[in-house]
């Protein structure tokens, strides 16, 4: 799956980013030929963990005041419970997320990346897959959650991938990359 000259957006908070769920997609967009690029709601680097112990950092490329939904083909949103809980707290950063939705570009959310999808109010009338305890807030929301490795939904303006949690990440890589071929 080639996405050569295609350029994808990773939104995630300045720490609390689930570092397998950052690495994994972003090297599969690298080596599908794509660019991926780190947003983040502040300059410098972020910090990503390890379940709950701190990892590497990354460096930001630009943050949600510098760019547009319009500027990429798609969004990945790792997941990590900080990551999310603090990006739907930032209302640039739902704006961010939302726009692909408006613009009709595919977006890829996986673990607990939803809390954004929700507080940017997308997921009704979507179907979803999430880490577990997020289902009761995705029903809540209008969604309908399942319990797959991977959920491909196109019943909306653009098409939505998630899954559940890094065991998932190779299903979840491969329909991220179709998703942004199209």
């Amino acid at each position: 799956m080639m996405i050569r000259g295609k350029t994808i957006a990773f939104l995630v908070a300045p720490e609390g980013v689930e570092q397998v769920e950052l690495s994994e997609p972003w090297r599969a967009v690298e080596l599908a030929g794509g660019t991926p690029r780190l947003v983040s709601i502040r300059p410098g680097r972020v910090q990503a963990f390890n379940h709950l112990d701190k990892a590497d950092t990354f460096p930001v490329d630009m943050t949600v005041d510098d760019v547009s939904a319009a500027e990429f083909d798609g969004l990945v949103l790792p997941g990590g419970v900080a990551n999310p809980d603090m990006l739907r707290t930032e209302p640039k950063a739902v704006r961010f997320a939302k726009g692909f939705f408006e613009n009709g570009k595919p977006v890829a959310a996986i673990c607990h990346a939803p809390w954004t999808l929700i507080e940017a109010d997308v997921v009704r009338g979507r179907t979803l897959t999430s880490w577990p305890s997020l289902q009761t807030d995705l029903r809540n929301a209008g969604a309908e959650w399942v319990d797959q490795e991977v959920m491909i939904d196109t019943d909306g303006p653009n098409t939505l991938v998630t899954s559940r949690k890094p065991d998932d990440l190779k299903a979840f890589c491969q329909a991220a990359l179709d998703a942004f071929s199209e």
